[in-house]
């Protein structure tokens, strides 16, 4: 690249895909977040990755056996300069999950930390396994 290479002033897809959108209406397109998930006897731990996400801009829903993820990126451009290439404006995540009914919904803790979410999900005190003594006699 030299001093007089100059970026091509063609629109981006996703650009073109968002504004589209938004003229026929359409929600805007969904990232699903990378997610990593730990068992125990205690329960589930759930971690996602949502690079840019800030906490007013989260919503975590369980309703019906179902876990959402939903969240906005929020990208800023830094003041005196113009964006000049720009494939995704504003990643909207989301993601679902089916939970068991073993899993305590009303203990869920959820902490966001550095863009990642992690969710702490216990089972329920009768779902979780126990050791049977056995008696000889």
């Amino acid at each position: 690249m030299n001093d007089n290479t100059e970026l091509a002033t063609r629109q981006p897809r996703a650009e073109v895909s968002a504004r589209a959108n938004e003229e026929t209406g359409k929600p805007p397109t969904r990232i699903a977040p990378p997610v990593d998930v730990f068992e125990d006897s205690r329960g589930i731990t759930l971690y996602a990755d949502l690079p840019g996400v800030p906490r007013d801009k989260l919503d975590v829903r369980v309703q019906d056996g179902s876990l959402s993820i939903e969240a906005e990126a929020v990208v800023p451009t830094p003041s005196g300069l113009r964006l000049q290439h720009g494939e995704v404006r504003h990643p909207h995540f989301w993601r679902a999950f089916t939970l068991s009914p073993d899993f305590d919904v009303s203990r869920i803790d959820a902490q966001l930390r550095d863009g990642v979410l992690k969710l702490t999900i216990p089972r329920r005190e009768e779902a979780r396994p126990r050791r049977i003594q056995v008696n000889v006699g």
